[in-house]
């Protein structure tokens, strides 16, 4: 490939979509950290006649409690300060109308709480097969800039919902989730079009703009409270993800024989490297097939994988939409530590997934341990281990020092679902593997919305309710990952083979090779490619390249 001048088109598409999956987190979870100054305090405990409303604290004897009472408010009013230091247009707003300001916060109990935190997850699971459809019939650029923008322009309506009535908060959080959930399976398409197939694993880091997403803003979004007042964080996730959107438009496209700027050499490449005609510039497409549902949905390895998931799943999500409440309510911290101490898990994650990414291939590399004992040993690491990890912060009490380090390890070593479930769905079937990742994607959301219930349902005040919530949490990790470790199988499931008349991909192949149409003489790679199936003659590289690939596409 003859070199280029600049960027090329696909270094900055790179960049787009890893802004575009930061916002796409940014917006849910946002109101995590919001709600922590948006409620109002608790009136509960007392440390003498100063009120408090975080669980630990040092208990003062009555002659300390007059020494102290200085430095004790001090303390309190880095914890949920409700005087605002720069006024926000709501605010303006209501004082306008002459109606309550809210300042000491709202009065929604726990189990309000849990519906606003959940409510995003409630629908976003619908979305996400259709996500991929839609790409393919209207393009990767409208549907994947559209559910994020969207989300974000929702976030203005927010401040003044909130204001109005938690149920309109709700509905909001609701519409947010079913719209965001087009984004993650529509990207699926875009890369097929414009990424070579060497240079997908590295195109796939993209995605993990997502965990960096979340391990930066929480520590911003807790700054810009600080600073100002919660209703701006809604504020900046508008803007910020409306200049996303306005270079999301002007810079990307569809396919490289969209792009009016790219350099010819480089829309040569690609076209070359995926097999397009230089005179369509479209991607040719297999024969329609038929999806072989029954026997993916009767598939135990394919449940097993989808039980670990579901445990995984239900611990992340557990600790990172109630992070920033369990640090603040439990520990006092005030609202920039409690930002920072919620964010710096999820970069830890990330970069724990791609080290222990490269010691499964490596082993698989090497023939060191069967594939499936690969995929068994991520599973019990983000499983097994997270739960062990996630047990022991329910017992960290009022120590802060081990709280913080046993939520951090345990939201670490989640990153081995990349090398673990995640990879087992690849492994089973290379060729519906997009199918079994949207079927397990459809189902292991739920935890999102019903975790926040229970939390809402238990309460989160005190150090007992925080432990009880632990324990499950625990108690999920644990018995799913051990069913992941005795039942999980890697081997390619026998309907990965199923096209429409029910033959074998032997029998379809010696079809193709009869009818021996290809102009270029390509024929036997480019039936691979039709089928998507490894030939017997693939090499392990190349086995393990696509593995990691749809793993990391889904940290």
């Amino acid at each position: 490939m003859a070199k280029e001048e600049g960027i090329n088109a696909r270094t900055t598409l790179w960049y787009l979509v890893f802004v575009g999956f930061a916002v796409n987190y940014m917006i849910r979870i946002n109101t995590n950290i919001t709600i922590v100054a948006m409620i109002k305090q608790s009136e509960t405990e007392y440390v003498g006649n100063t009120k408090v409303d975080y669980a630990c604290y040092i208990q003062l004897n009555v002659t300390e409690v007059a020494k102290e009472t200085t430095t004790l408010k001090q303390g309190l009013g880095l914890l949920r300060s409700r005087e605002s230091k720069i006024t926000s247009p709501e605010q303006f707003l209501l004082k306008f109308l002459k109606l309550d300001p809210q300042r000491e916060g709202f009065d929604w109990n726990d189990y309000q709480q849990g519906l606003v935190l959940g409510a995003f997850y409630w629908l976003h699971w619908i979305t996400q097969i259709p996500g991929g459809i839609l790409a393919r019939r209207y393009g990767t650029k409208l549907v994947f800039g559209a559910s994020n923008v969207i989300g974000c322009w929702l976030c203005f309506l927010m401040p003044i919902a909130s204001y109005w009535d938690y149920r309109v908060l709700v509905i909001l959080r609701v519409v947010q989730g079913l719209i965001c959930g087009l984004a993650w399976p529509a990207m699926h398409h875009m890369a097929g079009l414009w990424i070579p197939p060497n240079e997908r694993s590295k195109f796939v880091t993209a995605y993990l703009g997502s965990s960096i997403g979340v391990a930066l803003n929480f520590p911003l979004f807790g700054y810009i409270i600080s600073w100002s007042s919660w209703e701006y964080v809604y504020h900046f996730c508008g803007i910020f993800g409306t200049v996303w959107y306005v270079a999301w438009l002007y810079l990307v496209y569809d396919s490289p024989a969209e792009h009016p700027r790219i350099h010819p050499n480089e829309r040569k490449f690609i076209e070359s490297s995926l097999g397009i005609s230089d005179h369509s510039g479209q991607q040719q497409q297999p024969t329609d097939e038929n999806t072989p549902w029954k026997p993916i949905l009767l598939s135990k390895p394919m449940w097993i994988t989808v039980i670990a998931q579901w445990g995984g799943i239900w611990g992340l999500f557990t600790l990172m939409t109630q992070a920033p409440t369990y640090f603040n309510n439990v520990h006092g911290w005030n609202i920039e530590m409690t930002g920072l101490l919620s964010g710096i898990p999820h970069l830890c994650r990330m970069l724990f997934a791609y080290v222990f990414s490269l010691v499964g291939d490596r082993l698989l590399k090497r023939e060191l341990m069967s594939r499936t004992g690969v995929r068994k040993m991520g599973g019990t690491m983000c499983c097994v281990v997270n739960g062990a990890f996630v047990f022991a912060l329910a017992y960290s009490g009022c120590n802060s020092l081990m709280a913080i380090i046993f939520l951090t390890l345990a939201t670490t070593v989640h990153g081995a679902v990349s090398t673990g479930p995640l990879a087992n769905l690849v492994d089973m079937s290379p060729r519906y593997a997009g199918i079994l990742l949207g079927v397990s994607g459809m189902i292991t959301v739920i935890p999102g919305f019903i975790s926040p219930i229970i939390v809402g349902m238990l309460g989160n005040h005190t150090v007992e309710q925080w432990r009880i919530i632990f324990l499950i949490a625990s108690g999920m990790l644990i018995v799913c990952g051990l069913l992941y470790m005795t039942f999980a199988d890697s081997s390619q499931q026998p309907w990965n083979s199923y096209d429409n008349s029910g033959s074998t991909n032997g029998e379809e192949l010696e079809r193709f090779k009869d009818a021996s149409a290809n102009p270029d003489g390509r024929k036997d790679s480019m039936y691979r490619m039709y089928l998507d199936v490894p030939s017997e003659k693939q090499t392990e590289r190349e086995v393990n390249g696509h593995a990691r690939a749809e793993r990391l596409s889904s940290v």
